[in-house]
């Protein structure tokens, strides 16, 4: 099961990168985030791994399993009969920059999690689409 947002950022893509990339930021302009931990500091990479607290969910560890640097990074995280992969693009417009962010639930349980918590799991997309355009558009 697919939940996907789409939003037009009037920021540079590189601007877009750097903020969506700083995951542990993404508290302060995320009201669909708690908290984010990395387990190793620095940028992100393939194998960083993040413990993400959300409001309603449960803490969730998400590893990153693909990245291309200031274009798109995926990251998995795993529970039993689960698996939910979170996709974070960013590309280039004529006026800015095009933003898209999904959730892909998997699994023996992902159609049932995915009926639980899909109206959740949209409105979460959509308020990190809003905050990220939000501070990506701050001078």
């Amino acid at each position: 099961m697919r939940f996907e947002s789409t939003i037009r950022i009037a920021a540079s893509p590189e601007r877009v990168w750097e903020v969506f990339s700083d995951v542990e930021r993404w508290p302060e302009w995320a009201e669909s985030v708690t908290s984010v931990e990395l387990a190793e500091p620095g940028p992100l990479k393939v194998g960083s791994r993040a413990k993400i607290k959300q409001p309603k969910l449960l803490t969730a560890v998400w590893e990153v399993t693909e990245l291309v640097e200031g274009e798109h990074f995926a990251w998995v995280s795993r529970s039993p009969g689960v698996r939910v992969t979170g996709g974070h693009w960013v590309e280039a417009v004529p006026d800015g920059t095009a933003c898209r962010l999904t959730i892909d639930q998997e699994g023996v349980l992902g159609p049932l999690m995915g009926r639980l918590t899909g109206k959740l799991t949209s409105r979460y997309l959509e308020l990190e689409a809003e905050g990220l355009k939000a501070r990506s558009e701050q001078a």
